[in-house]
């Protein structure tokens, strides 16, 4: 594409070169540079981009986007704009074609709740036939092939040339996971989404690499409502009008509160061997009554986004149903298939308030126990291990620690860690330090209405120790055990 297209939507000016030059592509990692491409560099909380300009000319990158003066260089184009974040969003969208514009595009945002409500929308909108890719916490998922990110929410490049690549494979629609981060890094630039939704906030993300305070963290959130069509909002959040007060989309809420657009009512657990949820029942906007096949009051806020947002699709009342129904969310409280009377769930709770989440409300259905297997990752602050170890004994009736990503450290000293704070409860434990073991001695010892949680891996599918990923997957785990036990 030649550069002067590529630079159609944004402020900038040439410090030397041409502009009626092809460009093959557009790159903001050095290492990543071909003959021919643009070079855009990005300036990171530890990396600036313009201190690779030498490796990318190297390399053959015939056209720089710059945010500092440079010198000319022979051969080179040299353009430069306020804001490298900006131009790489707005060039991607040009490179790419703009894809958005072929997809209904969604967009959620919040502390809590993105993962669940992604692909509660794309449930409900494959069962209309809809055929919808997300982008999140698991990758860029089309059909059934997951492209790993290293972002929740990608760059700029990444959002657009995956765009375009759900266009070529037939879909019709997109969900996104936007971060705060995201928002604020410009990644999701150059989109003007069909709806953006409001999941809920709360403290998170405040650090010298994230946010510098909880109103900037805010402020991030409120972005996506000047970049979408309509906002769906979380009327119960006591944040709800922050997020929206300089929006200029048009806003529908959702929510307990009789004043939201769509009401949730009669709010109740169900649970039986293989399957734990909840239901709820809706008026408003959209009256219906509803189960979800995942646990937690926090659900049904979830499933009430993905109503919001999907009744403006054309689909069936049915098809909301039984998409909420049937809903999975890889490593999110996942109901694994299991022989007998009992339920096993995969969870990603990695540290101590991600554990008390969860186990907290799981306690809620009652189960004959509660039996916690975990262990903590190596190399990272002993602090999490005491506190994770403190929160099984509490809450679970028994706690079966064992590995996790081990990493450098030795399994046993990280084990030792964790009994330091389950020793501060009354709460039983056993030590098993192999998790295959730990997975099998669950199983082996499961009791009539148990609720066995597998915490910790949730939808990684390795085990990383001594700086090497082996494959590890609890569900291929626990269906190999099924088969032995046969």
């Amino acid at each position: 594409m030649e550069l002067k297209k590529l630079l159609s939507q944004i402020e900038y000016e040439v410090l030397s070169g041409e502009l009626d030059k092809e460009i093959v592509d557009v790159i903001y990692d050095s290492r990543k540079v071909t003959p021919g491409c643009a070079f855009v560099c990005l300036k990171g909380f530890n990396v600036d981009g313009h201190k690779f300009i030498p490796d990318a000319v190297e390399k053959g990158a015939t056209a720089l986007v710059v945010e500092d003066d440079i010198e000319p260089i022979d051969g080179v184009t040299i353009i430069k704009t306020p804001n490298t974040r900006i131009a790489l969003a707005m060039m991607s969208v040009e490179y790419f074609g703009h894809p958005a514009k072929e997809l209904k595009t969604i967009a959620v945002t919040g502390t809590k709740g993105k993962t669940t409500t992604v692909a509660m929308i794309r449930s409900i909108l494959e069962k209309a036939g809809i055929k919808t890719a997300t982008i999140g916490t698991l990758g860029i998922v089309i059909d059934n092939q997951i492209y790993k990110t290293n972002n929740t929410t990608p760059e700029s490049y990444e959002i657009q040339q995956a765009m375009r690549r759900m266009v070529n494979e037939g879909c019709k629609a997109m969900v996104i996971e936007a971060s705060s981060l995201g928002l604020k890094w410009h990644r999701t630039d150059g989109i003007k989404f069909d709806y953006g939704i409001f999941t809920n906030f709360s403290n998170d993300h405040i650090g010298k690499s994230e946010h510098a305070d909880m109103e900037e963290y805010l402020n991030c959130k409120s972005i996506l409502f000047k970049q979408c069509k309509l906002g769906l909002i979380n009327r119960d959040d006591e944040k709800w009008d922050e997020v929206t007060k300089d929006h200029t989309c048009e806003i529908e809420t959702y929510g307990f509160d009789e004043n939201a657009d769509i009401v949730a009512h009669n709010d109740s657990l169900i649970a039986r061997p293989g399957y734990i949820g909840v239901h709820f029942d809706t008026t408003g906007k959209k009256e219906l009554s509803v189960d979800v096949a995942i646990p937690g009051r926090f659900s049904v806020y979830n499933a009430l986004a993905a109503i919001s947002v999907c009744r403006h699709f054309d689909l069936t009342d049915k098809d909301i149903l039984d998409g909420l129904n049937e809903v999975k969310v890889k490593g999110r409280v996942e109901a694994v298939p299991v022989v007998g009377d009992y339920t096993i769930l995969i969870d990603y709770a990695h540290n101590a308030l991600s554990m008390e989440n969860i186990l907290t409300t799981l306690k809620e259905y009652k189960p004959n126990r509660l039996v916690t297997m975990f262990g903590a990752g190596g190399n990272r602050p002993k602090d999490r291990r005491y506190e994770m170890g403190e929160v099984s004994g509490r809450l679970s009736d028994l706690s079966v620690i064992t590995e996790d990503n081990s990493r450098f450290e030795d399994v046993m000293d990280i084990i030792e860690d964790i009994k330091v704070g389950i020793n501060k409860t009354d709460g039983e434990y056993v030590v098993i330090p192999n998790r295959v073991d730990a997975i099998r001695y669950c199983i082996e010892n499961a009791q009539k209405g148990d609720i066995i949680v597998l915490a910790g891996k949730g939808h990684e599918d390795y085990q990383e120790i001594r700086g090497v990923k082996y494959h590890m997957d609890e569900r291929e785990i626990i269906a190999d055990i099924f088969d032995s036990l046969d």
